[in-house]
């Protein structure tokens, strides 16, 4: 099988595993919106981002050295699982003594223990979800993220729909089915033969955290720069002009980046299958023209997606966001575009950090992860203070394109492959002026709309066709 058959075999199976139980997310959506005002889901909003937050320190990002040296044949797999249960241990152990220190942070009241159970469950759930991948059982890890949706599905309506338990029946929901997942793959992949004391290898351990750490700050860099925006939007409200801003409007602010998320499910999917073709496929020859191929089609679908989301924003929102319960929530399609194209350039970057990952340059991925960071913070400040929410996600928008900037630069240095800076800049402009006109509604919207959603189709159909052949070519 050729290196463009097996990536898009994996991401077949990824996809199969994931697009059902993502649907299944997404309707959720409208079940917290119905169920939770948007105060609370605010605060429910807050509560997942800060346990985002504290994982990686938490587990020292181990999991992310798992998927890379668990797929290189150099390493053993066991001296891997070994020294990344050890290092999440020790790490879990650190977070519960320093745990006071979550009281500090007023949406916490009451939530404490559930955050710490929620961040214990996630770390055991990825840990084993990724050794489970790393080792090729790709099918075993699709089948584990349908079931894990379909059960967190049945816990968050039986807790909040039925039992009316809010915020905290949403943290309840997500701590079973994050443990209930884990045993799973524990068994099914009978993964404590992987457990041994025999291989646990300190040099093992050194290699993985050389690895791992610089992805700490990464990775929280990544959620400042989604993070930031809500606790900006919610707690300026002294310090704006903008009518914008406060506890329901962070809750609209969530209600609004849920469409968006459709695209980076499309995003997340192909990264799964991408990340092990890219590591597998490091020593090539021909990876600078493999790297190309699949950059420009994968950019191409990400850039139609988006086209037909922004034209379609106003029926997905009122789809996926029920607002009888909340009138706030009923604005939350207009600031739903932009947010569209912020995602699809967290997308770009995701691609583009599977270098960083391959060549082991982790350092890389830090720095301009936190070039994204710093640049949200300033905007932010800035721009809520004069728009509010509007705000907020321009300065979402900028922080990933300042990143995508400074990798685009910065990744073909260690893997050179051809890029069309004139296609990025045309799609780009073309779903601005879809995003305008999505907001704004003037009266020709609907032929307006449709007439760009040919040209982009016809624009990006080269690319998507010439991988296509890729993939269909025998041998």
């Amino acid at each position: 099988m050729n290196k463009y058959k097996k990536l898009a075999a994996n991401t077949a199976v990824f996809a199969v595993g994931s697009f059902g139980s993502k649907i299944l997310l997404f309707l959720l959506t409208r079940l917290y919106t119905h169920h939770i005002s948007s105060v609370d889901n605010s605060t429910k909003s807050l509560l997942e981002q800060t346990a985002n937050f504290i994982i990686p320190f938490a587990t020292l990002s181990i999991a992310e050295a798992v998927i890379r040296y668990g797929l290189d044949r150099e390493y053993d797999n066991k001296e891997v699982f070994t020294s990344a249960c050890a290092v999440e241990v020790i790490g879990m152990l650190e977070m519960l003594l320093f745990s006071p220190l979550l009281t500090l942070l007023p949406y916490t009241q009451g939530y404490v223990f559930l955050l710490l159970l929620f961040i214990i469950a996630s770390g055991f759930r990825q840990l084993s979800s990724q050794f489970v991948r790393a080792r090729g059982m790709v099918k075993l890890f699709a089948l584990d993220g349908i079931l894990a949706t379909l059960t967190l599905f049945i816990f968050n309506v039986v807790l909040i729909s039925q039992f009316h338990m809010g915020v905290t029946g949403f943290m309840l929901s997500s701590i079973l089915t994050d443990f209930c997942s884990g045993i799973f793959l524990w068994i099914t992949a009978k993964l404590w033969h992987f457990l041994d004391k025999k291989a646990f290898n300190p040099d093992m351990i050194k290699i993985m955290l050389r690895f791992s750490i610089p992805m700490i700050p990464t990775a929280v860099l990544w959620i400042i720069t989604g993070f930031s925006d809500r606790l900006f939007v919610r707690y300026m409200v002294n310090f704006s002009v903008s009518p914008d801003v406060g506890d329901s409007a962070a809750g609209v602010y969530d209600a609004a980046s849920k469409v968006p998320n459709l695209i980076s499910m499309v995003s997340t999917i192909f990264f799964q299958a991408w990340n092990m073709s890219a590591i597998t496929e490091n020593d090539s020859k021909d990876r600078g023209k493999f790297y190309y191929q699949i950059f420009s089609a994968y950019q191409s679908i990400m850039f139609l997606g988006a086209s037909f989301m922004i034209a379609l924003v106003k029926p997905l929102s009122a789809i996926l966001i029920d607002a009888s319960t909340d009138p706030a929530y009923a604005r939350a399609y207009e600031f739903t575009p932009v947010l569209i194209i912020g995602v699809l350039m967290m997308s770009l970057n995701q691609f583009l950090s599977s270098i960083y990952t391959a060549t082991q340059k982790t350092t890389h991925s830090f720095w301009t992860s936190l070039l994204a960071a710093v640049t949200n913070l300033i905007l932010n400040v800035i721009l809520i203070y004069q728009w509010g929410v509007h705000g907020a996600v321009i300065a979402t928008f900028f922080s990933y394109f300042v990143c995508y900037i400074a990798r685009i630069i910065d990744t073909r240095k260690l893997i050179y492959f051809k890029v069309h800076h004139w296609k990025f800049s045309i799609n780009l402009i073309v779903l601005f002026t879809m995003s305008i006109m999505a907001i704004k509604e003037p009266p020709f919207l609907i032929p307006a709309q449709f007439a760009f959603l040919v040209f982009m189709t016809a624009f990006n159909f080269s690319a998507i066709m010439q991988t296509l052949k890729k993939v269909l070519k025998r041998g």
